[in-house]
């Protein structure tokens, strides 16, 4: 019997191949569209690879109409807070031109549910902690305000459309499943614990710690972090919500965190305790566009999808991307 197929967008990236994993592990066929602009095409190892850009309408069109998934999850998107203040554009054109196509082929073939991959970001600075869903959509970097745009347009393609997703915003995704060779392996870093682990190792300069005056009990930024492969299950989960839906199309957004923050202190104690070796580091400015707290109220994903993380404790996290980073250093060597 053929598995149901599931087009994911981004399914050769870091979080992107976690999902294909867990969807086939719920028996779908993941079909992956990625340009490798920023995946690996060895990362594709649950279904075929269609390379394309999620913002080419005719490759988007031609592979929903060749493959006939049931569902969508679209992970694609540019996800550098720096780079889409340096230069806006590209964040624009591939985190909402891109969703925009992507709808646009899906209601050329009857396609009616998806999953999108969000981001706290739509939040910027919060003004309550743990935040909650129904916090104001403030952003304060082009980031943000691209998701909070493919937000809307999601949406408003609920009721047009009659397509049902569920908007997942993602606190902060760490950790790796070294084990079936998934994890973050980026020429050029820019999450805070490969960098702190890869500093530990010798491979990049020491890590520069930005702002050291927040109103946080240390004095430096304090995220929620969450487990990778937790966060695939949660896409499982809301795919099968909306591929379930009966009546009218719907849309909602849910919030992907523990509930618990860490400084950037506790995460390099934690990567000190883990490794045997403090992370070599330098104190710097804060950036611009860096919230002090963001920390996820997760009580609705909890309840509608009846998801919980189970690997998204600090050590385990640390713990399996120490793994994961020795494994690329004795692959290079």
């Amino acid at each position: 019997m053929d598995r149901p197929r599931i087009l994911v967008t981004g399914g050769a990236g870091y979080i992107g191949s976690h999902v294909c994993r867990a969807l086939a592990q719920a028996g779908f066929l993941p079909i992956v569209l990625d340009d490798l602009s920023a995946g690996h095409a060895a990362r594709v190892q649950w279904g075929p690879l269609v390379q394309a850009d999620v913002t080419d309408a005719t490759s988007v069109r031609a592979a929903m109409a060749a493959h006939q998934p049931l569902g969508v999850v679209h992970v694609a998107g540019k996800i550098s807070v720096p780079e889409s203040v340096a230069d806006p554009l590209p964040t624009y054109a591939t985190n909402v031109l891109g969703t925009l196509t992507l709808l646009e082929a899906m209601q050329a073939q009857g396609v009616r549910g998806l999953v999108f991959s969000s981001t706290a970001a739509v939040y910027g600075t919060p003004e309550v902690t743990p935040i909650a869903e129904r916090a104001p959509l403030r952003p304060i970097n082009p980031y943000g305000h691209s998701k909070r745009m493919a937000e809307q347009l999601l949406a408003d393609a609920a009721p047009a459309l009659g397509v049902s997703s569920v908007a997942l915003r993602y606190f902060n995704a760490a950790g790796a499943t070294p084990e079936v060779g998934l994890g973050y392996d980026r020429a050029k870093p820019f999450h805070l614990l490969p960098m702190a682990l890869l500093a530990t190792l010798g491979r990049v300069p020491p890590l520069q710690v930005f702002g050291t005056d927040y109103h946080t009990p240390d004095g430096t930024a304090v995220r929620d972090y969450v487990h990778v492969a937790d966060l695939a299950d949660a896409h499982v989960l809301a795919l099968q919500q909306v591929l379930g839906v009966q009546g009218p199309a719907t849309h909602r957004a849910l919030n992907l965190g523990t509930g618990h923050g860490a400084s950037v202190r506790q995460v390099l104690d934690v990567c000190a305790a883990v490794t045997g070796q403090p992370v070599p580091h330098t104190l710097a400015a804060r950036r611009a566009g860096d919230p002090a707290e963001l920390v996820a109220d997760p009580t609705a994903a909890k309840r509608v999808l009846s998801w919980a993380p189970r690997q998204s404790d600090l050590k385990t996290l640390v713990a399996s991307e120490w793994a994961w980073q020795q494994q690329l250093v004795e692959a290079a060597s």
